[in-house]
């Protein structure tokens, strides 16, 4: 049977643990086996790396209290620390910056510091400190942009044969070393698309070969249910995210029965630490109950539907467009009304606001419109439960961050997830040391998966 994990996107408008612990049981009920979190600053991280947490952070009280909930539903947990690219909540510290890989820009780890692994490995010491029995553990490593622009990396790849390539695979390599030395019982897992442009010698030679010398055996897919479509995209429009579903059921059929492990389902909150919002989470609870659903039972059908209608409260649910004209009773259905009315019934009046105002109005409106479901009365009191995470402000900026938040924002990069799986026992010295699963990735979050051939060659 295929694990199907729901990514839990807490970078952006993390959602209170009581509110998360009424979804458990509806993702169950849909057909989910386990849960990615991935944390970022919403972490409870203590000591020199305190400074991380963001405002709204978690307790550890409160993420037992939620890891306790998913064990007794019977949810797999697969904690997700980014460990290379997608640093800002950390680098964006004046107590990290010289760890930057370029000095301006916060997003990518300097690969090259004896100090940025010592960093990853107390964030993952102190995450796992807090988790029980965990079989897997995600290692990030997605969109490492920029990569070999910092100094340090220039004067590495002058050096006869060594390459951005090389580069990345040595840190990749160091993370999941390290996490399987500390931890032999869990298998690291690492997003693929900074691997899938690499050469053919180069990916087979020191990975593919490399996995089946050391045991890998599994792989896992990486689809989407929301946070794909757009950088401040409001409504999710199910029957996009079903059509990916359903192009990933295709690619499983055509894999080895034996290699697939599962499918990670991601619904992303925030493109970068810096973005505004995609999708809140109770926006895009009908795309995902669908996508379960469909992923599930192998295909989607009318009956299907009429299933999570029923499992959602929503009588007439459309997926070919953003209106529902039933309001659901699913935990945090009242946020989707009123994301839904704001979207249609006021864009018309703020969009001829903006124009009879045009400088100072719009500057303001554009930085304030996504905290719009704060200013709204709700219909019953679960808004004002769910509201205080569900709508968080963006981070202060740094004032040497300015060059990297004017910047171009690149393309959603969340195509799916191969992992490769280690069934053997941990080798006995650094030299033989394992890597990670590996995820394919793409350009349009996870909406494209990979052809036959590229199928193949990630399954070997």
């Amino acid at each position: 049977m295929w694990r199907r994990l729901v990514h839990l996107d807490l970078k952006g408008a993390a959602p209170r643990v009581q509110y998360l612990e009424q979804v458990l049981p509806l993702l169950r009920a849909l057909g989910a086996t386990g849960l990615l979190l991935e944390y970022e600053d919403t972490f409870p991280y203590t000591g020199p790396l305190e400074l991380l947490q963001a405002p709204h952070a978690y307790s550890p009280e409160e993420l037992r209290a939620l890891l306790s909930r998913a064990r007794a539903q019977g949810l797999d947990v697969v904690p997700l620390v980014q460990s290379f690219g997608h640093m800002e909540f950390v680098l964006k510290h004046r107590e990290f910056a010289h760890l930057r890989e370029v000095k301006a820009l916060p997003n990518a780890l300097n690969p090259h510091k004896e100090e940025s692994l010592a960093l990853v490995k107390a964030m993952i010491d102190q995450v796992m400190a807090l988790h029980e029995d965990l079989q897997w553990f995600h290692i990030g490593c997605d969109e490492v942009y920029y990569l070999g622009e910092g100094e340090e990396s220039k004067q590495w790849l002058q050096q006869q044969n060594n390459t951005p390539e090389k580069l990345c695979l040595s840190h990749i390599k160091a993370v999941a070393t390290c996490l399987a030395w500390s931890y032999p019982m869990v298998t690291p897992i690492v997003w693929d698309d900074m691997l899938r442009g690499m050469s053919e010698e180069t990916l087979a030679v020191q990975l593919i070969e490399k996995y089946r010398r050391c045991g890998f055996s599994k792989v896992w897919f990486a689809s989407a249910f929301k946070g794909a479509t757009g950088v401040n995209q409001s409504l999710t429009l199910i029957g996009h995210h079903l059509r990916n579903q359903l192009e990933w059921l295709q690619v499983a059929s055509r894999s080895p029965a034996d290699v697939l492990e599962g499918i990670a389902l991601t619904g992303w909150q925030r493109y970068d630490h810096f973005s505004v919002l995609c999708e809140l989470l109770p926006v895009g609870i009908p795309s995902l109950a669908v996508c379960l659903q469909a992923l599930k039972n192998g295909g989607y059908s009318e009956k299907i539907k009429e299933n999570v209608e029923n499992l959602l409260g929503m009588p007439n649910l459309e997926i070919d467009t953003f209106m529902s004209p039933s309001l659901g009773t699913f935990p945090g259905s009242n946020i989707l009304t009123l994301v839904t009315q704001i979207s249609f019934h006021l864009k018309s009046s703020v969009d001829e606001l903006l124009e009879r105002n045009r400088s100072p109005a719009k500057a303001s409106l554009a930085v304030t419109n996504r905290w719009c479901c704060c200013f709204i009365t709700a219909p019953t009191n679960i808004h004002f439960q769910v509201c205080h995470r569900l709508v968080q402000p963006l981070p202060q900026e740094k004032e040497d961050n300015s060059s990297y938040c004017n910047a171009p924002l690149p393309a959603r990069c969340t195509q799916p997830l191969l992992q490769v799986e280690c069934c053997g026992a941990r080798p006995a010295s650094s030299h033989g040391a394992s890597f990670p699963q590996v995820c394919y990735r793409g350009m349009d979050g996870g909406e494209c998966p990979p052809q036959p051939t590229e199928a193949a060659a990630g399954a070997g």
